[in-house]
């Protein structure tokens, strides 16, 4: 079963402010500004930041981009022993790939209380039912990740008011 905790380490805040660098990058590609990384022992095996409107892809979350990342590197779909650290609670489709793949631990920053499936609207995480649980600690860097995207979508109804004008 799915444990849920907020029990970080230096590095753990070290490897969402990597993540949080990648969320930066996709805010100015005009995306919603999510990052993430896998890390095996301690290594960045896998990088990815928000895409789908750059990649016309429903599926180009930051989650999937740096599982996809991870498993080319891996030569494996299968991330065993892997962290996933996003800036934003993952949605129903990346919390079902992030089990498929068997990561073993997912942090996570900001709480997504409109689509987020790790305990905000559902949790997935904790679904008995399925074969693999991940391990999950949330709210790391939880103002940092959350001021990102408030900043972000502030910012994106301030440029619709002027064109309305």
């Amino acid at each position: 079963m799915t444990t849920q905790s907020t029990d970080t380490t230096e590095q753990d805040q070290a490897f969402m402010n990597i993540a949080l660098t990648l969320a930066k990058q996709a805010a100015l590609a005009g995306e919603v500004p999510v990052g993430a990384i896998v890390v095996k022992d301690g290594v960045i095996i896998g990088r990815g930041s928000n895409a789908p409107i750059t990649l016309h892809d429903p599926s180009a979350h930051a989650e999937i981009q740096a599982m996809r990342d991870a498993a080319q590197h891996l030569g494996n779909y299968r991330l065993v022993d892997c962290t996933l650290y996003v800036t934003l609670e993952p949605c129903a489709m990346c919390a079902g790939a992030i089990q498929h793949a068997r990561i073993a631990k997912l942090v996570y920053g900001a709480s997504d209380q409109k689509t987020g499936a790790c305990g905000s609207v559902v949790n997935l995480m904790a679904e008995q039912k399925l074969n693999h649980h991940t391990t999950v600690a949330s709210g790391l860097l939880a103002d940092e990740c959350g001021m990102m995207l408030s900043s972000f979508f502030s910012e994106r109804r301030k440029q619709a008011k002027l064109r309305r004008q």
